[in-house]
């Protein structure tokens, strides 16, 4: 069975939370909506360039040559000398036998070269492989070339303007297409006996790129888009310029059985394209060119096939939306349990640097996840629940403070000033009871009521943390409340059979014993407590008990049990009903843990104690 302070404490505990439940889920919602929208999909396209980034340097990818074609090599590629021309050039490499060679041109310097030549040299080499335009509208090239030397070299980029997927097939009116980076990976994992198939190479899924896919929001994913994890460091490929090429300044190893890519570039940063995942060494830091580009769809999916290098995969939305909320509460939770500004800002900073870096190895691994909505609703309901959850917490502390007050208040005239109404009561309605003989008494309680309620008004002008720490039982006298428990219970006792209630006149035997407590655990509104139950049950003899001649008053341990037990041999009160006095008690056994029994005692008496265990007290 549950404590009653167990569940108390439960209760109150909800309670709380329900202060920051709503808001921080408004929040998460919030955040949830917002991108949901696509307001956050440039923060998170930011996030991801910034994580590819800052990963450690790859080695160069010897498997990929690049060859650029500056516009100074451009005239040559236009001579009709196919020896000093481009066909010269393509000649001159297929003597060092790359596996594949792939065309990254436009297809009118194709068609101003020397075209029957151009025709003939890709009959003669199955490996060479040229592009067309396909979007925004299919252009095809006008040499005359089985479709799968034909491929395209189209670059998608988002609406900031930058490269993150890699188009490798779509539906063209004449069929499915692949582009020249999938035609040239497909042709050199061949070698390797692994097909395409479908979205498989051999044991290796091309993780599709879906409208929603990461931080995108119904994104155009027509065709067969991936995203690029593109190679990091400075040095990506090997690049060699025509020149290079044609005065034989290269080792042949780097064309042997390697996939060749010659494109055109020029001074004027039309054959670049804006990226953040890397750093140009040759343009504008953001810009790399577009041949590089196609190198990164090329290398990811061979390195991927072939090296167990990861792609970048993204969650289903429901995954991601998950994820975000786990973070949102994880917010609440810290937000709930930080008990000032600085430690809140310690926390929720330590917090958000995990997120990166569980993100950032989790890019590492294969895998982008939300990063900017997970850091907002963290950052949002961590650090500004925290105004709500000690705003709530000072009022509770308020009103805790104030029904402590009325509290302590009502017990002190209840067992004092209403004691002395209870004697002025009793005699009014004794009716043989002379008025002369009346009067005298009457007076004398109302002097004794007059003296206590001002006694408790100056007692109540203190400040509040004074009174929290004093007990205050009547004729000014004020305990301190820090000394130990068992000392005050013994002035509370000595103080309360002084009083002049008729049933303490009859005493002949009082035996009181108080053993030193262990009250580490105890709050001084619990010793207040117990101190308030020892003068009620004792004012209850002085009351009551008629005819009483012995009174046992004690407190000791037993098995792990404190237990104060007021004892008396008197005539009693037999009621059933529970009074403002017995009620007190319940609430304070079950503050303590504890237990509370009013029972009678044969032949006669009443025993009235109250028991707390010496640990795992529930406040």
């Amino acid at each position: 069975m549950m404590q009653p302070g167990l569940w108390s404490g439960i209760k109150a505990e909800i309670a709380i939370w329900r202060v920051g439940i709503l808001p921080g889920l408004a929040v998460i919602g919030l955040v949830t909506f917002t991108r949901l929208f696509g307001s956050l999909e440039s923060l998170e396209w930011m996030a991801l360039d910034s994580f590819l980034r800052w990963r450690s340097e790859e080695p160069i990818d010897a498997r990929i040559l690049l060859v650029e074609i500056n516009q100074v090599d451009n005239y040559s590629l236009t001579s009709t000398t196919s020896d000093s021309g481009f066909v010269g050039l393509l000649e001159k490499l297929q003597v060092y036998q790359p596996k594949v060679i792939g065309l990254n041109i436009d297809r009118n310097l194709l068609i101003n070269s020397q075209e029957d030549n151009l025709v003939k040299l890709f009959q003669k080499y199955r490996n060479l492989i040229a592009t067309e335009n396909i979007v925004p509208a299919q252009i095809h090239s006008h040499l005359d070339l089985p479709p799968e030397q034909i491929t395209f070299a189209d670059q998608i980029l988002d609406n900031d303007g930058k490269s993150r997927r890699s188009l490798l097939a779509i539906n063209t009116s004449n069929g499915y297409k692949l582009s020249l980076a999938m035609q040239l990976a497909r042709i050199y994992l061949a070698q390797e006996n692994i097909n395409l198939k479908n979205s498989w190479l051999g044991k290796t899924k091309l993780p599709r790129f879906l409208p929603n896919s990461g931080g995108y929001i119904r994104a155009d994913a027509s065709g067969f888009q991936v995203l690029i994890n593109f190679r990091s460091g400075n040095q990506r490929f090997r690049t060699l310029s025509g020149e290079d090429i044609k005065n034989g300044k290269f080792n042949p190893e780097w064309i042997r059985d390697r996939i060749v890519i010659i494109g055109i570039t020029n001074t004027h940063n039309q054959g670049f394209i804006p990226t953040s995942a890397i750093t140009s060494v040759k343009s504008a830091s953001t810009q790399v060119n577009k041949l590089e580009i196609q190198a990164h769809a090329i290398s990811q999916i061979i390195s991927a096939v072939l090296d167990g290098r990861p792609l970048i995969n993204t969650w289903n939305d429901g995954w991601e939306y998950t994820w975000i909320f786990a973070w949102g509460f994880l917010g609440i939770v810290i937000a709930r349990f930080t008990k000032s500004p600085l430690i809140n800002f310690l926390v929720v900073g330590i917090t958000i640097s995990s997120l990166l870096v569980i993100s950032y190895l989790l890019l590492i691994w294969g895998w982008w996840v939300p990063v900017i909505p997970a850091i907002l609703v963290l950052t949002i309901n961590g650090m500004e629940l925290i105004a709500l959850y000690q705003y709530d917490q000072a009022l509770r502390l308020g009103m805790k403070t104030r029904q402590d007050v009325i509290e302590s208040t009502f017990e002190t005239i209840h067992n004092g000033p209403l004691q002395s109404l209870a004697q002025v009561l009793k005699l009014i309605r004794c009716e043989n009871t002379n008025t002369q003989e009346l009067l005298p008494k009457i007076e004398k309680e109302l002097e004794k009521l007059n003296h206590e309620l001002r006694g408790i008004y100056e007692f109540l002008q203190q400040e509040y943390p004074s009174q929290d720490i004093k007990l205050y039982l009547g004729n000014n006298l004020v305990l301190s409340l820090q000394d130990p428990l068992h000392e005050v219970l013994y002035q509370v006792y000595s103080y309360t059979l002084e009083r002049e209630f008729p049933c303490f006149k009859t005493i002949k035997v009082a035996i009181r014993s108080f053993e030193p407590i262990d009250e580490h655990s105890l709050s001084m509104e619990q010793k207040r407590g117990i101190c308030r139950f020892l003068e009620e049950a004792l004012c209850n003899v002085g009351k009551h008990a008629t005819g009483v001649t012995k009174l046992q008053v004690t407190c000791s341990l037993i098995a792990g049990w404190y237990t104060l037990k007021i004892i008396d041999n008197g005539l009693g009160v037999n009621s059933s009903k529970k009074g403002r006095g017995t009620q007190q008690f319940i609430n304070l056994a079950r503050q303590l843990g504890g237990k509370f029994q009013r029972s009678p005692q044969i032949p006669q008496g009443t025993i009235c104690e109250l028991s707390w265990p010496v640990s795992k007290i529930w406040t």
